[in-house]
């Protein structure tokens, strides 16, 4: 009889052991709509994990900034109250300049480059991350940022004194550069903010153009390919820790896939917002000389601040990436 309980309790034992682990459960906040291309990466993602595990690691995305606003999310990774999350690095430059690498003007002009300088930036950007208690899963790129405006921009001078919608150090100090009149804007707010007159222009990608449907509001898209900024996911150091090792494995296997993908699909969108774009009634257009010579001045200036800020590392990343070119 005492064999047949004992048996019993370890059967149960067993039992909830197994489903205390299929019962783990992840929340990934993300800033982006539901249907824009980093956030389908990212429902890509859990749901392959999800199957990876069997079950035993259950990813929940939060898009549209339904769980945390934008600038919110990484403090709440990294403070466990979400276990996941995606940020836009060049958004958090002031807290290290390296964050903020990708987001330099005219330093990169293709994907080709753009995957380059993150492999330079990759060891560096690890080695932050995991300092603030993150583990970096993986990286998405955007589309080459163009600038969106109501009237023709054919020169830095048609810049001055635009209200000018900013999401980084960077574009502020363009904006300050030129003379615009900077507004911190967050995404899920650019509706709303043009059509209250808060912001008469930006320098975003296509896809949010296309994503925001800003043909509504502006007129103009010039295709200046300033830069190709990236998204980072990350996971909670300690709940990433937490897993077994089949667990941790399936989430960096998948985390390599999502990479790929999420890289590949932004050259696929940046010519299916552009073409979104143009059905909407926009004009997309191509720089002016004027305009590009205006832009790499401005360009030069940023750089040469960054470098000053970003020091050793700074150097270490520029020379990584211009040796790989």
């Amino acid at each position: 009889m005492q064999r047949r309980i004992f048996f019993a309790a370890a059967t149960l034992a067993a039992s909830l052991a197994t489903t205390a682990q299929a019962q783990t459960k992840w929340d990934l906040p993300s800033a982006y709509p539901a249907f824009n291309f980093h956030s389908q990466n990212i429902a890509q993602f859990a749901k392959e994990v999800d199957a990876a595990t069997g079950g035993a690691l259950k990813i929940t995305p939060h898009p549209g900034a339904s769980l945390f606003k934008a600038p919110e999310i990484k403090r709440a990774v990294q403070g466990g109250q979400a276990q996941a999350g995606e940020f836009f690095l060049v958004s958090f430059q002031n807290e290290w300049p390296l964050f903020g690498a990708d987001g330099l003007p005219f330093l990169v002009s293709n994907q080709q480059d753009a995957y380059k300088l993150y492999q330079a930036q990759k060891p560096l950007l690890q080695k932050k991350l995991d300092q603030q208690g993150l583990t970096l899963l993986y990286t998405v790129a955007w589309p080459a940022q163009g600038i969106y405006s109501k009237k023709p921009i054919n020169s830095a001078a048609d810049l001055k004194g635009l209200k000018w919608r900013v999401y980084s150090p960077t574009t502020a100090r363009i904006g300050e550069l030129v003379g615009a009149q900077p507004a911190t804007i967050q995404e899920a707010e650019l509706s709303q903010a043009l059509a209250t007159g808060v912001i008469e222009g930006l320098i975003t990608s296509s896809a949010t153009g296309a994503d925001n449907k800003l043909y509504e509001s502006l007129k103009y898209y010039t295709n200046v390919q300033a830069w190709i900024p990236k998204n980072a996911i990350v996971a909670n150091k300690k709940a990433f820790a937490a897993l077994d090792k089949s667990a941790q494995e399936a989430v960096l296997k998948a985390a390599a896939s999502a990479e790929e993908r999420g890289w590949k699909k932004a050259l696929e969108v940046d010519a299916q917002s552009i073409a979104k774009l143009k059905e909407g009634g926009m004009q997309v257009v191509e720089p002016s000389p004027q305009l590009k010579a205006d832009l790499a001045k401005v360009g030069d200036v940023v750089v040469k601040e960054w470098m000053e800020k970003a020091g050793p590392d700074g150097k270490t990343m520029l020379d990584a990436y211009r040796s790989a070119k």
